[in-house]
């Protein structure tokens, strides 16, 4: 069988869109598995320079550096963690990707209080540009639908 010309770019098309799913698909999944290990710095290699983070209880925050900082000050403190991105769809067009999943967060303050972690969960909806370097989160929304257990290292209170 024969494959016209118009096949074989159509197919180069779909392969390239699955690809670039899978990429981010990946970027996610490293990145937020950093997370579980505090290792900062491969998280937030995933983000662009100018990214912004929008997440519920606190207020926007703007460019690389001050997303690490404000994370990092309110995850380190758990002794452990379980970052899960759930149910990730995304749609490429070109350079840019949108996408959207949830969020189920697990902390566990202190290694005594295994039985009683707090978490949380909610949608995300994500803004991709594609760099020389491959794919970079460029915005990021985060919302809590419900939590369990109580915050007691109080990470995620508004304002802070």
């Amino acid at each position: 069988m024969s494959v016209s010309p118009g096949n074989d770019d159509d197919f180069a098309r779909r392969l390239r869109r699955l690809e670039d799913k899978e990429s981010l698909r990946a970027l996610l999944i490293h990145g937020w598995r950093a997370l579980d290990r505090k290792d900062w710095r491969t998280w937030i290699d995933c983000w662009d320079q100018d990214a912004v983070l929008e997440f519920g209880p606190w207020e926007r925050i703007h460019g690389r550096e001050a997303i690490l900082a404000k994370v990092e000050a309110a995850e380190a403190p758990y002794a452990s963690m379980q970052h899960h991105i759930l149910n990730m769809d995304f749609e490429v067009r070109g350079d840019r990707a949108t996408g959207v999943g949830y969020m189920w967060f697990v902390g566990v303050a202190g290694p005594g209080a295994a039985s009683s972690p707090y978490a949380m969960g909610g949608p995300y909806t994500w803004e991709f540009a594609r760099h020389t370097a491959g794919w970079r989160l460029t915005r990021q929304r985060l919302g809590v639908w419900w939590t369990t257990g109580e915050d007691t290292l109080r990470a995620f209170a508004t304002g802070d």
